[in-house]
């Protein structure tokens, strides 16, 4: 780590020991909302539950990649033309990958508890997920060789390998939230592993 990213790094836990009392909403960066409401969002209150859902949801695929031991450069939950957040430049080579592209998804309903409870319930679901930046086409790609068109065991096998992870999933989300500006991996992998 860098002295850059130990200082970013002191500065966010910091940010969250002073915070520790406040649900996400209420701790949302101003840049975030600033932003998301420039781009269009109606009111500061929607553009502060969107900065949480793609945190969670960014944090989601940055865990996943720690926990299949991928590298990526940065996290962040910077509102582009056509992307609310991203992890960037995501490498790995790892048989579970496609947990990865799965793992935002998961992590968004693992932030309130809603993830589909039933078989049935997750098969009605898996067909309306198309457009997420890719993921879930990289998805369905990455399931063929262990589960061929299995999506719903595929899925299953996902949210098994997620859960556990959740504390560090919301800490990294909480991390994005109160930073204005991307987290490089070193600094979310040290935030991860403080959960």
């Amino acid at each position: 780590m860098t002295p850059a990213q130990a200082r970013t790094l002191a500065e966010i836990q910091a940010e969250l020991t002073r915070l520790v009392r406040y649900d996400d909403e209420s701790i949302v960066h101003e840049a975030w909302i600033r932003q998301r409401y420039d781009l269009g969002a109606a009111s500061y209150a929607p553009a502060r539950t969107a900065a949480v859902r793609t945190a969670w949801h960014e944090a989601g695929h940055a865990v996943a990649a720690l926990a299949v031991g991928a590298r990526f450069s940065s996290a962040s939950i910077r509102q582009g033309s056509g992307t609310q957040g991203r992890v960037h430049g995501i490498r790995s080579d790892a048989a579970d990958a496609f947990v990865i592209d799965a793992a935002g998804q998961i992590a968004e309903r693992l932030r309130d508890w809603s993830t589909p409870a039933g078989d049935d319930e997750l098969r009605a679901w898996l067909p309306t997920w198309r457009a997420d930046g890719g993921d879930a086409r990289r998805f369905r790609r990455g399931i063929a060789v262990r589960f061929g068109g299995g999506e719903v065991a595929a899925w299953r096998h996902c949210e098994q390998a997620l859960i556990p992870c959740r504390p560090r999933i919301r800490q990294v989300a909480r991390a994005l939230l109160v930073h204005p500006r991307h987290l490089p991996y070193a600094v979310v992998a040290a935030v991860a592993a403080s959960a």
